[in-house]
């Protein structure tokens, strides 16, 4: 059993670690209490700032949300700008500005995806203050995403958006390494706005969105597919996601019959990785199609996910960041 599967309950194992997580939680309390007596000083932009993070690790749906709310934006006229860690970029110099053709492996897939997805400035770099001022330096931006960050108090920030997963929540609500927590639950109560990747227990009550699949595009001609096209089709399904099963669950769906190949988050892949015995068609994410490109034959294909997002959110947000901002 792997300790992402203890997370979700409560066993010897988790027991065995509970003493770390105490004291993860205390250094996670000292240093929330520096910022909060001025010990340590926060970054303010000129810009309103919009994070959104979670307090848990693994997969929920950061990104897609994130594209989703910059391209919503965009559309009503703003002109907004995204950071990132850049986690598992191999690059020498921070921070980085990333575009469409940037090598996932100098400034980490997710910024790619970012970059192509929504069109919008893109600086990633450990230190989300330096690429946040250097990306308002380069771009005439009004408003800031930063694509996770929930933790890193340093840049000051207008709004939370906490993302859940609907399923796994907040799992047996333990602080890591026994449990999935970066923060202790309580923390959501100080985030502007949760959001449930997947419909919640209460839906009626809650923010939530789901992520939709329409078609699949062939990682060498970008030809386009209907992804129906492979409804009662043995696949081999590439996930390297926070939590793979998020997308083989997508594509069963879709009527699609996946043999499941499974990889760590930001993946490092190879062409043996994808030297399948069988030779059926290829289906994976959009974020490992941005590494994948050179590594595959002609039939792989990968799977764009759209967020279909409910309740008005993005009526709520920019009301709530009006608010704020007349303060």
């Amino acid at each position: 059993m792997a300790l992402q599967d203890d997370w979700q309950t409560r066993n010897w194992r988790v027991g065995l670690l509970y003493p770390l997580s105490c004291l993860f939680g205390l250094i996670v309390w000292t240093r929330r209490l520096c910022y909060d007596i001025g010990l340590l000083r926060q970054v303010q932009l000129p810009v309103p700032v919009i994070i959104v993070g979670n307090v848990t690790v693994g997969g929920t749906g950061k990104t897609p949300l994130t594209i989703y709310l910059a391209n919503a934006l965009r559309g009503l006229g703003y002109h907004p700008g995204i950071i990132s860690r850049g986690y598992k970029g191999a690059s020498k110099t921070w921070p980085r500005s990333v575009h469409k053709d940037s090598d996932p492996y100098e400034v980490g897939d997710e910024p790619v995806l970012l970059a192509q997805r929504t069109g919008c400035p893109v600086v990633v770099g450990p230190d989300r203050v330096a690429a946040a001022k250097q990306l308002l330096a380069e771009y005439p931006c009004d408003i800031l995403f930063s694509d996770d960050g929930m933790q890193h108090y340093r840049l000051a920030r207008t709004l939370e958006v906490a993302v859940l997963d609907a399923k796994r929540r907040l799992g047996n609500r333990l602080l890591l390494p026994a449990g999935p927590l970066r923060e202790p639950p309580s923390r959501l109560n100080t985030v502007d706005f949760q959001v449930s990747n997947g419909i919640p227990e209460s839906p009626e009550t809650e923010h939530y969105f789901t992520l939709a699949a329409q078609e699949a595009v062939n990682l060498r001609t970008e030809e386009k597919r209907p992804l129906t096209d492979f409804s009662g089709c043995a696949v081999h399904a590439v996930a390297g996601i926070g939590h793979p099963p998020h997308f083989f669950d997508l594509l069963r769906r879709y009527g699609v019959m996946p043999h499941e190949h499974a990889f760590t988050d930001h993946h490092h892949y190879r062409e043996e990785d994808l030297a399948f015995s069988h030779e059926l068609p290829v289906l994976m994410t959009e974020k490992d199609a941005v590494k994948c490109r050179d590594l595959v034959d002609g039939n792989a294909w990968y799977v764009p996910v759209e967020v279909e997002l409910h309740s008005h959110f993005v009526d709520k947000l920019l009301a709530r960041l009006s608010v704020l901002g007349n303060k």
